[in-house]
């Protein structure tokens, strides 16, 4: 059973930028579509990016001018690379992956359903 591991968050003050690396551990890590999606306090869990297996990487509307995902095969590990952070990216933020494509990226948070989820990693941005 794959198994996903988040770390890298904290408290930063805007502007800044801030990696979080995701690691995988399992068989067939390299089959799955990864992402990386968040959830502030008191709001659904959203899609924050995605990187297909074979590397090609989707944003969300409001980061993709600021945040980059990232994905080395050989340390199993999922990156995201976020620049110029703003209080409103202030989430917890989580680490997924599927063997679907099609389920992450229309990921359903009424259903909350994907089939490997990390435990997240808290980010504060402070105006």
């Amino acid at each position: 059973q794959v198994r996903l591991v988040e770390s890298g968050g904290g408290l930063v003050q805007g502007g800044a930028s801030l990696r979080l690396s995701c690691v995988a551990s399992g068989p067939a890590t390299r089959v799955y579509h990864m992402g990386w999606f968040r959830q502030a306090s008191g709001k659904e869990r959203e899609f924050v990016g995605i990187v297909r297996a074979n590397g090609v990487t989707r944003y969300a509307d409001s980061v993709k001018d600021r945040f980059i995902i990232s994905r080395d095969y050989d340390k199993n590990t999922l990156y995201l690379q976020m620049n110029d952070l703003k209080p409103e990216d202030t989430a917890s933020y989580y680490c997924a992956a599927d063997s679907r494509y099609g389920r992450i990226e229309n990921y359903d948070s009424r259903t909350g359903y994907l089939e490997v989820w990390g435990q997240g990693t808290l980010v504060t941005v402070s105006s």
